[in-house]
Formats: structure tokens, C-alpha cells, sequence
């Protein structure tokens, strides 16, 4: 399997990764959690390292699903979780507010099982909470060891210069 550095991070992932959402729901029927969590072992028996959830995936559930997929081979593979589209509660809710920031990091850390997230990013950026912010508390949240690097999803360039 190809590798890829993401951006200038140093972050290393197969070049070919494996998005996770409609493992366990979506738009209709699913296979089973066994059979869905063999899939994700398959494909770390194929060179795949990257894996993708996010929160809002169930809600909750899919974070779960790819944790227990990926708990006895962790240290071979980078999983990529996303906050910013749902509360605590499950509820949708677009929002970069830093509380609810760290309530998402501090739930995916439990449903993955894993005592950091590899890359980290905000599914839709909120128009109302500054990046500046958004960024300031994920590069708090790296400081204290839960996240190691950050990321955007489906933000703008004027977005991303401004995150730096």
C-alpha cells in the first residue's frame, strides 16, 4: 500500500483509507456489527491505516463500532473522528463552541477507546464561533495528549488561512 504525509504534519496514512459511515447506519438496511467489524480488519490486513468516523455517525455508534474494529492493532492504524455536528445528547447541533468541543473529545476518547485521536476535525464549520477559537481549543486539547493533530472539513481557503 501507498503512504501519504498529511499536509506538513508528519502524519503518515495508507494512501487509500476507509470511511466509516454507513457501517452500522445510514440511508436503509446495514450489515451486521460482526460483519462490519471484520471488514475494518480486513482492510488493516490490506494496508489500510486511515479510518474515518465521526460522532454524528448513529449518533455515537459507529465511533464505537471502529473502536472495537481497531482495538488490537491501534498502534498500526490512524482513526480520524469529527465534532461539530451533534450535542452531547445526539441532537443535531452545528456548533465550533469550545465546551462543546471538548464534551465531543471527550466522549469519541471513550467510544473509541483509545486515550488520543489521531486527527481530529470539525465537520462543518460554524459561522458563528470564530476559528480562532475552534483552533485555540484544539491546540489546547493537543497540548494536553487527546488530540494530535487538527483538521477542517469542507471549510473554505479564507477559513483555513485563518486557523494557522
Amino acid at each position: 500500500m501507498k503512504m501519504r504525509v498529511l499536509g506538513s504534519s508528519g502524519l503518515e496514512v495508507s494512501s487509500i483509507g476507509l470511511g466509516c459511515m454507513g457501517m452500522n447506519h445510514y440511508r436503509g438496511n446495514t450489515a451486521s456489527r460482526t460483519e462490519m467489524v471484520a471488514l475494518v480488519r480486513s482492510a488493516v490486513d490490506l494496508g489500510v491505516t486511515f479510518f474515518d468516523t465521526a460522532q454524528v455517525y448513529g449518533p455515537f455508534t459507529n465511533e464505537e463500532l471502529v473502536g472495537e474494529a481497531l482495538a488490537k492493532v491501534r498502534d498500526r492504524v490512524v482513526i480520524a473522528t469529527k465534532f461539530g455536528l451533534t450535542d452531547e445528547n445526539g441532537l443535531s447541533t452545528l456548533s465550533g463552541y469550545p465546551d462543546l468541543i471538548r464534551l465531543s473529545v471527550e466522549g469519541s476518547l471513550a467510544r473509541l477507546g483509545v486515550d488520543a485521536i489521531d486527527l481530529l476535525y470539525q465537520h462543518r464549520v460554524d459561522p458563528n464561533t470564530p476559528i480562532e477559537d475552534v483552533a485555540g481549543t484544539v491546540k489546547d486539547l493537543i497540548a494536553e495528549g487527546k488530540v494530535r493533530h487538527f483538521g477542517l472539513s469542507e471549510a473554505g481557503a479564507a477559513t483555513i488561512q485563518s486557523s494557522q
